[in-house]
């Protein structure tokens, strides 16, 4: 091996004498702006959060509001626009301190790179790339920087992240690579031809994950909310501001200044103002709180999506095991003679030199005599190393001379696809790689399923003299392959494995098994840690090589609904399968750590990598496992659901505000009545109904399961809410005095009453803490008219005995018709659940 480039020489290998830059000559380019930084970072940036808080267009609406009353009316109207600044501080500061929470996990997961300089190797930030570096390359990297290929080692790279071909490309000195690619086999080092703001791709992540976007169904909801309500503003505008100049046409020449402030009122009142800010602090906050159990949320949405998941694939290693493999055993098999065993043993040194696979790592480690455990390297392989005593590997002194060196070295780097890697001289090859791939001697499988059986992994060297297709460069195996040696490699169970597992049954989550590895030795393992179908029977196994080759069809979509566990697995199958289960209505989340986990990762509604992956696979992952724990994932799906759960509760009360206000408007409009409300009466009814109480319930613990409708239940009791709210306010306006400081009064209190119950049954179950809150609310509810100086602010009245009596009789009322609207919600919602086989929400 050349120990400049870390390559092995072969006929597609020139191996240049290089040493790559010196020291002075990275400066000089750092001082010219030749490096690798693109403004990509994990979380949005201040200006990027303050903008979002800010420049909103409902914003823009209440700031025009805001200007309008102060120009033509009392200031105490233009209360909303310090209630809006506040909202947007307390969002920003949220969003910033969660923030900084993602940025200091990012960088602990920063991508980093090896570069050749001054003759060394050695790992330096993406960014830190300069013009010209030379870039080392191994199994699992995603391609850094566009450069030209300089040597390579069997170098296969996937380009379909950029370009939508799944073929990966086999590169030979200077070929071309892009940044954002993924080596997919074997090895090479490349001159950086281009960085920064010059790639092909700007930016890695970026790039990468500009396809696959996490979407939010309560960003959706709300977005068809904000679309609707943005369409009738200036017809209400308009609408309001012509009929209480009419209306109040008596009072002078400057009537239309208080018809200006009345049509702020209503407009003011149909806006949710505070659902948007509330969300993305919510979806801020839940990814800072994963943060700190060390999970990286690359886009805040993805938080809430895992709670949506019904169907969840892992892969074997990293999950159901520690990622950790060794080498258990070396199994001379029956016929080999004492010459063909060196030789083999031999073969075998040369072909795990390629440490670019966990599988090679170990086994050559092994070789090595050491006793040391060696990472996963981002493959369905992922490994440790042999303990020192490895039976049938020779001691770490021993040495097989190989033959005479007369003929053309050529090798194949190991590949996700084919499963097998090889090496030889002339037209005799030598390939190690999964027994029923590279042998067909029913002795040497039946062997490998017995060991398979006790979930031990076994690879296969084979030998072969008529390679004469692998020596021109083609990837066919011959078939006078003849198996000359087991190698028994074993994987240590995750502890944690089993509880996480049930824990995923129980809610409800379909967990599927899918791996490159022997189907037996998957489904062992599988079966070790309590992995069951949905029925709670044992799991269901398939070999992925008798699944239909159609990937798109139904008969393929039939096969992976209805088995648990998958052995033999191809790239390209992960990727169908995902694509299979988000065809029958699935909800899909994806785990891996491989390079070939990486396309099914980004077509997968959620994302989720391993922090010891593959840079290509966490490229795409929406959420990146720093320490690789899968015990961790049910805490990301409590941490969704108490979102998702939350958000659905104070959705409601939004929704009903801009029923009960939108329909205010249009019926004093028809009746010709003068507006019932001031905008400051809004700023107080929203303040103890929706504003201080939807912030803590949203903020609250909740455990409740995802059911898919969260638009539609939402507005099944905010619209039938809103209308016994407005009919309520407009009932004590015209009994008390239209046009009244009293009707007013009257109709804010009725209307109160009324929202706090709403209020109430959004806080369901009422625990303590809900408990004291509606207690609060209500308290500040009745302050405001019980105190004097609060009451003249708000321009209220205390109301005589009479008019408690109607404030109390129509709020009563509306609680009562609230109540029954509730609970026929309830009960459709259970009878749904119930046809769906689900939970109630």
């Amino acid at each position: 091996m050349d120990t400049a480039t870390g390559t092995t020489p072969g006929p597609d290998t020139p191996g240049p004498d290089t040493t790559g830059l010196s020291t002075a000559e990275v400066e000089e380019r750092r001082r010219r702006g030749l490096t690798n930084h693109v403004d990509s970072t994990t979380s949005r940036s201040l200006a990027s959060i303050a903008r979002a808080n800010l420049l909103t267009l409902f914003n823009a609406i209440l700031t025009v509001a805001v200007v309008v009353v102060l120009l033509v009316g009392n200031w105490r109207d233009a209360v909303f626009g310090f209630v809006m600044v506040l909202n947007a501080v307390i969002g920003i500061a949220s969003e910033y301190r969660a923030k900084r929470t993602l940025d200091a996990l990012a960088i602990v997961d920063a991508p980093r790179a090896t570069a050749l300089r001054d003759g060394a190797t050695s790992v330096v930030p993406v960014g830190d790339l300069v013009l010209d570096d030379v870039v080392g390359l191994t199994l699992g990297d995603q391609v850094p920087v566009d450069g030209e290929v300089l040597d390579v080692h069997g170098l296969e790279v996937d380009e379909s992240l950029l370009t939508g071909e799944s073929v990966p490309v086999r590169k030979h000195p200077g070929d071309r690579v892009l940044a954002g690619t993924a080596v997919v086999a074997g090895s090479g080092n490349v001159r950086a031809t281009a960085v920064g703001e010059e790639l092909y791709a700007q930016g890695l992540t970026r790039e990468a994950k500009q396809f696959s976007l996490a979407t939010s169904e309560i960003q959706q909801g709300i977005n068809k909310v904000l679309r609707v309500v943005s369409a009738v503003i200036v017809p209400v505008v308009v609408l309001m501001v012509w009929s209480q100049t009419r209306v109040l046409a008596a009072e002078g020449p400057d009537a239309w200044r208080h018809a200006l402030v009345l049509a702020v009122a209503a407009v003011v009142g149909m806006i949710p103002q505070g659902l948007v800010l509330l969300t993305s602090m919510n979806f801020a906050l839940g990814s800072a709180t994963l943060a700190r159990r060390g999970v990286l949320v690359q886009e805040l949405p993805a938080v809430e999506v895992l709670a949506r998941v019904d169907a969840l694939c892992v892969d074997k290693t990293g999950t159901l095991t520690t990622g950790g493999i060794r080498v258990r055993s070396l199994e001379d098999l029956p016929g080999v003679s004492p010459d063909g065993q060196a030789r083999a043993r031999r073969a075998l040194e040369i072909l795990s030199g390629d440490r670019t696979n966990a599988t090679a790592c170990a086994i050559a480690d092994a070789l090595a005599g050491k006793g040391e455990r060696s990472g996963g390297h981002g493959v369905d392989e992922g490994g440790a190393a042999a303990d020192v005593a490895v039976p049938g590997v020779p001691a770490p002194d021993s040495t097989v001379t190989p033959g005479p060196a007369t003929e053309e070295e050529w090798s194949v780097a190991f590949s996700s696809a084919r499963k097998w890697s090889a090496a030889g001289r002339g037209n005799e090859a030598w390939v190690l790689g999964a027994t029923e791939i590279v042998s067909s001697d029913p002795r040497v499988l039946a062997r490998a399923g017995e060991l398979a059986g006790e979930g031990l992994r076994v690879v296969c060297l084979s030998h072969s003299d008529s390679a004469t297709a692998l020596a021109a460069g083609e990837d066919t195996l011959p078939r006078d392959l003849g198996a000359r040696l087991l190698v028994v490699l074993e994987e240590d169970l995750r502890p944690d494995a089993a509880q996480t597992l049930a824990y995923f049954r129980e809610q409800g989550v379909h967990v599927r098994v899918i791996s490159g590895d022997n189907p037996v030795t998957v489904s062992t393992i599988a079966e070790d840690v309590g992995l069951r179908a949905p029925d709670g029977s044992p799991a269901r196994s398939c070999d992925a090589r008798t699944l239909p080759t159609d990937l798109d069809s139904e008969a393929f979509a039939d096969a992976v609904e209805s088995h648990d566990v998958f052995g033999r697995v191809t790239p390209e199958q992960k990727r169908a399968m995902v694509r299979a289960l988000q065809s029958r209505g699935h909800s899909v989340a994806m785990t891996g750590d491989g390079v070939n986990d990486a396309l099914a990762l980004k077509d997968a509604d959620l994302g989720i990598a391993m922090g010891s992956g593959s840079a290509a696979t966490k490229a795409v992952a929406q959420l990146v496992l720093v320490d690789g724990r899968f015990s961790v994932l049910p805490g990301v799906v409590a941490e969704g659901r108490r979102i998702i759960a939350n958000m659905e509760r104070v959705s409601a009360l939004f929704l009903a505000k801009t029923t009960y206000a939108s329909v205010i408007a249009l019926l004093t409009a028809l009746f010709a009545w003068t507006y019932p409300f001031l905008p400051r009466h809004f700023t107080y009814i929203d303040a103890f109904t929706i504003g201080i109480p939807a912030f803590f319930i949203a903020l609250g613990p909740n455990a409740r399961r995802y059911v898919p409708g969260f638009l539609g239940r939402t507005l099944r009791l905010a619209v039938p809410s809103g209308l016994v709210l407005s009919a309520a306010a407009l009932g004590a306006y015209g009994i008390v005095g239209i046009g009244s400081v009293a009707g007013q009064t009257a109709a804010t209190l009725s209307l109160m009453a009324g929202a706090l119950w709403l209020l109430s049954i959004t806080a369901r179950p009422l625990v303590g803490w809900r408990v004291g809150l509606l207690a609060l609310m209500a308290l500040g509810a009745v302050g405001g008219v019980l105190i004097p100086l609060s009451r003249h602010f708000f321009a209220l009245e205390w109301p005589t005995g009479e008019q408690w009596l109607v404030i109390a009789g129509l709020g009563l009322a509306a609680r009562v018709l609230i109540e029954v609207a509730h609970r026929m919600f309830a009960r459709r919602a259970h009878a749904d659940a119930e046809s769906r086989g689900t939970q109630t929400p």
